[in-house]
């Protein structure tokens, strides 16, 4: 997130955002979260940012991937708000674009109804170094989209 000390200058937060475009095939590129909102949660609290998304049910899981775990080609289960707490892990698209992450950053796996092409379908994605990989995941209980890169602003 970005460092934001004068309070009159909204925050933004990166997040990177596996898709799947109009053809099938897994992309993955950078966005910013950036509706913030200097808000309470409550009349009673200090005023912080807020960027409020839309209500949905949701399932919370905490994962823990033991050094040298490769997940093969698969696509996410569901649309999910993964957040790296410690180690490190990579994700590969179909387009050949891999990335890899660690503590702090945020990631949006939404690449359902990919098709398969040249035995790719979904993404790749594994532990990087000699530490396993922490994080929490957040499924959401929501219609995966096609073809909206960046769609959470």
């Amino acid at each position: 997130m970005s460092d934001q000390r004068d309070q009159g200058t909204p925050p933004t937060l990166s997040y990177w955002h596996v898709y799947t475009d109009a053809v099938g095939v897994s992309r993955q590129a950078r966005f910013e979260i950036s509706a913030f909102k200097l808000e309470g949660v409550n009349p009673e609290t200090a005023p912080q940012w807020n960027d409020k998304q839309e209500p949905s049910k949701a399932a919370v899981t905490f994962t823990v991937m033991p050094v040298g775990w490769v997940g093969q080609w698969h696509e996410n289960p569901k649309p999910q708000w993964i957040a790296i707490l410690s180690g490190r892990w990579f994700v590969e698209t179909m387009d050949g674009t891999r990335v890899e992450m660690g503590p702090g950053e945020l990631m949006m796996g939404e690449d359902q109804n990919t098709r398969e092409r040249d035995g790719k379908k979904g993404h790749l994605s594994g532990t990087i170094g000699d530490e396993p990989c922490t994080m929490i995941v957040t499924g959401l209980d929501v219609a995966p989209t096609v073809n909206q890169p960046g769609r959470f602003r």
